[in-house]
């Protein structure tokens, strides 16, 4: 028996192939994107806090991962024998297979979901939670974009893994491109012909959606994208002035009463008490481990404090979670969003071009008009020396110039109290300098600051009051002045500032 070529590209004009090719389209498609959707939603659950959701949704991974497919149809398909009134609905093919398709795709693609999820960074959340974006605005503008990025290429595949899963539904009597196929080699026993033209089918369909799909990939990664200089001038930074008393009060811009704060069983720091007066700047130093970075991040609420509250210009904004009366202060976050932070790692979003960096914050607060906004995000970065590079993403930045975004955009939420976490600990030896300056030149305009460095002679020379903390115990807190004599004694201190 020879090959009949001609019967077979016949084939490729039928109609009844192509009619059941766009039942696979259309199959296919809704069962992608509702999967995607859905898929999204169980892995947030597969994650969450509460017992209850992240037991369910490991429970229905695990079921309809088990199931088998061809199992599922039959059962979806035969439903309305257990439930007549489901009967009008399930009783179409069409809709039977897409709802199986959907509970068993959902389960695999809210894996793929929570893999994107937990390779974002922790620093990604920290840097929305300090410009007070809620956990819908941080999952619509910062997490979705970046975990749909990462999961894409895998997306992708298993849309190809559904398109091709949509053969099992011939057997429920759905005339997608196999049933066609089969109901044609009945007819005239040329198999080998028609799955020929079968094959066909299911290959352009894949093709052609693989092909949009490398497309959608390729314009969302932005790792790839190119950006100009931006034409915009750039002022100078301000230089340094002669130092003044820039404290304006005896009143704390910031207060920290009794706070502790346990890792397990370990204290970093216990019933530690500390004031900053507006205006002042306060750097604090010690050995690693000594609780600094943890203190800090306890004042703007990255790190719940175990007991102790956080007040910001008199007003309680943090409690710890053990203290008896947490309950009865009532707080308001957003007070929060006078505590800006510059991270050590930078966290920038890197989905996002640097003038987008420094302007979501105030975008999602709707702080300022449009254009107003742009002109005060373009001055901060002039300010800081990045003007030029407005449209670049932040992959395309040095060290130094990633840093330098980072205090822009903390300054875009006009904060008046900023943190400095180890703000060059992070860059090499000649861009340490660059970032210094912009930071001693913020003091000189009257901030109130809190830096945790191990830049001593920076912070002998910007600071109001130095802070010493070892084992989490304030060891000193005196002016640079105080503790110039203080390193006469040749006490612990002094041993630390000539390490």
């Amino acid at each position: 028996m020879t090959f009949d070529w001609q019967y077979t590209l016949s084939l490729f004009w039928s109609r009844d192939f192509w009619q059941a090719t766009l039942t696979v389209i259309e199959l296919s498609i809704a069962s992608w994107v509702i999967s995607v959707v859905m898929g999204f939603g169980v892995a947030l659950a597969r994650q969450s806090p509460i017992w209850i959701l992240r037991r369910s949704a490991a429970t229905y991974i695990w079921f309809f991962r088990s199931l088998p497919l061809l199992v599922l149809l039959i059962f979806v398909y035969n439903l309305p024998q257990a439930i007549p009134s489901a009967g009008a609905l399930l009783s179409q093919p069409f809709i039977a297979g897409l709802i199986a398709l959907v509970l068993s795709e959902t389960a695999y693609i809210a894996e793929i979901h929570r893999g994107a999820l937990l390779a974002i960074g922790r620093g990604q959340y920290e840097a929305g939670q300090v410009l007070g974006l809620s956990k819908f605005g941080l999952q619509r503008l910062i997490v979705i974009p970046q975990a749909l990025r990462i999961a894409l290429p895998a997306l992708g595949n298993e849309y190809v893994s559904i398109v091709k899963l949509t053969s099992l539904v011939s057997v429920i009597s759905l005339a997608e491109i196999l049933l066609v196929g089969q109901r044609y080699y009945t007819q005239n026993f040329k198999v080998m012909e028609t799955m020929l033209a079968v094959a066909f089918y299911y290959v352009l369909v894949v093709t052609v959606f693989d092909t949009l799909l490398k497309r959608l990939e390729s314009h969302l990664d932005f790792s790839r994208r190119k950006a100009a200089l931006s034409d915009a001038d750039q002022p100078g930074i301000i230089s340094l002035k002669d130092r003044r008393d820039r404290i304006k009060a005896p009143d704390a811009e910031i207060r920290l009463e009794k706070g502790s704060k346990q890792f397990g069983s370990v204290d970093v720091f216990r019933d530690l008490d500390l004031v900053v007066a507006p205006g002042e700047v306060v750097s604090i130093i010690g050995p690693s481990g000594s609780g600094k970075t943890t203190l800090i991040r306890c004042l703007n609420g990255l790190e719940m404090l175990d007991s102790g509250i956080v007040y910001c210009k008199g007003s309680p904004v943090l409690v710890g979670t053990q203290d008896v009366g947490f309950r009865r202060i009532k707080t308001d976050r957003r007070q929060l969003l006078d505590i800006g932070m510059v991270f050590q790692s930078f966290n920038l979003f890197p989905h996002k071009t640097v003038l987008e960096n420094v302007m979501l914050g105030p975008a999602y607060h709707n702080l300022a008009s449009g254009a107003d906004m742009e002109a005060a995000a373009r001055g901060l970065l002039g300010q800081v020396g990045m003007l030029a590079h407005e449209n670049k993403y932040p992959h395309q930045l040095s060290g130094g110039q990633q840093q330098r975004v980072a205090i822009a955009r903390a300054l875009a939420m006009e904060p008046s109290i900023l943190l400095f976490d180890e703000p060059t600990s992070a860059l090499d030896p000649e861009t340490v300098g660059e970032v210094l300056r912009i930071i001693a030149s913020l003091a000189e305009s009257g901030r109130t600051m809190i830096i945790v460095t191990h830049e001593m002679k920076f912070a002998m020379e910007v600071s109001d009051r130095i802070i010493f903390m070892e084992k989490g115990r304030v060891q000193f807190d005196g002016s640079p002045a105080a503790l110039q004599d203080r390193l006469q004694h040749g006490d612990r201190l002094a041993e630390f500032m000539r390490l």
